[in-house]
């Protein structure tokens, strides 16, 4: 059997602030300089043991940390994440579909410690929503991947057209089309398309603007908002309108683009952005852009949690 090819992509330890950083500076309470110490260690004690696990298998392995990612993924055998969804979302983005990935969630939440800094602070961490494993499962998860006895999930994306032009990013999570100033009215038009014909009437919207999620993502922002969870596997987009202007009786505000539908939008704000999987990779937008979203993307090969799969 040939030796598999890995890339261990971790969240940084710098995301963590030290005791010793300006940062903490305007903190006074030593409970929460320990808890940030703890984090980091945490994290780093969890790369240390992943790491170790991975010398004992028959398996070569490159180590980069996300931040330091800008070429697509290629000539591996396996993506293995190492922090939380943030990281997995941040490595779907140089993913096409002929790579699986496995998350690790480094340091899940613990309801104690919750209960514990309850009164100081929210000590609640990465859900972990689409990471299978922890490092209490993750050798068996590795060995069961090894050796063909897991097989990943297509999971669905989502395409990106401005103007025609088809963005080099797919979401796996969601999209936000907004104003840049949160205080900023975002005014836009959308319909539904079907194979060419129009599908639904033409909403205008005055709005904070529109949110369109995949499965995947639709138990993140998108249900906070309102929204409701898809199973994980559909291909059909959620699209959620924030915080319309006299939206009256109008159900359009809030739906679904379906499988072998589009939503096609008109920007008709000076300005706007299309936030992609959070806040960190965002495209700029002007007035009159038309932009296009739609179920039809690559898929991303995920090694899901059990409760995905029961």
């Amino acid at each position: 059997m040939a030796r598999r090819r890995l890339l261990l992509l971790l969240k940084p330890l710098d995301v963590y602030p030290s005791h010793q950083s300006d940062k903490l500076s305007r903190f006074t309470s030593p409970k929460v300089i320990n808890y940030l110490d703890n984090r980091r260690t945490v994290h780093s004690n969890a790369i240390n043991f992943c790491q170790n696990i991975l010398k004992k298998k028959f398996v070569d392995w490159d180590t980069v940390y996300r931040s330091n990612l800008s070429q697509p993924i290629r000539d591996v055998d396996l993506v293995v994440t190492i922090g939380g969804d943030g990281t997995l979302l941040q490595a779907s983005h140089f993913m096409d579909n002929s790579i699986p990935i496995l998350g690790i969630n480094s340091d899940p939440t613990k309801a104690e410690e919750v209960e514990e800094h309850s009164e100081d602070f929210d000590a609640t961490r990465s859900t972990g929503h689409l990471c299978a494993a922890t490092i209490k499962n993750f050798e068996q998860m590795l060995d069961d991947i090894l050796e063909n006895r897991a097989v990943p999930s297509e999971v669905a994306r989502m395409s990106i057209n401005v103007n025609s032009k088809q963005l080099s990013i797919f979401p796996l999570n969601d999209v936000l089309i907004a104003h840049p100033c949160p205080a900023t009215v975002s005014r836009f038009s959308f319909r539904i398309w079907r194979e060419g014909d129009q599908c639904s009437p033409l909403l205008n919207s005055r709005s904070s603007g529109l949110r369109v999620s995949t499965a995947a993502g639709s138990t993140a922002a998108m249900l906070s908002a309102g929204g409701f969870p898809m199973p994980i596997l559909s291909r059909d987009l959620q699209y959620l309108v924030r915080e319309p202007i006299s939206p009256g009786a109008n159900s359009s505000v809030h739906g679904v683009v379906k499988s072998n539908e589009s939503m096609e939008i008109k920007w008709f704000s000076e300005e706007g952005l299309i936030y992609i999987d959070g806040s960190h990779v965002v495209f700029s937008i002007q007035f009159g852009d038309m932009i296009e979203l739609s179920p039809k993307a690559p898929s991303l090969n995920v090694f899901l949690p059990s409760h995905f799969l029961s």
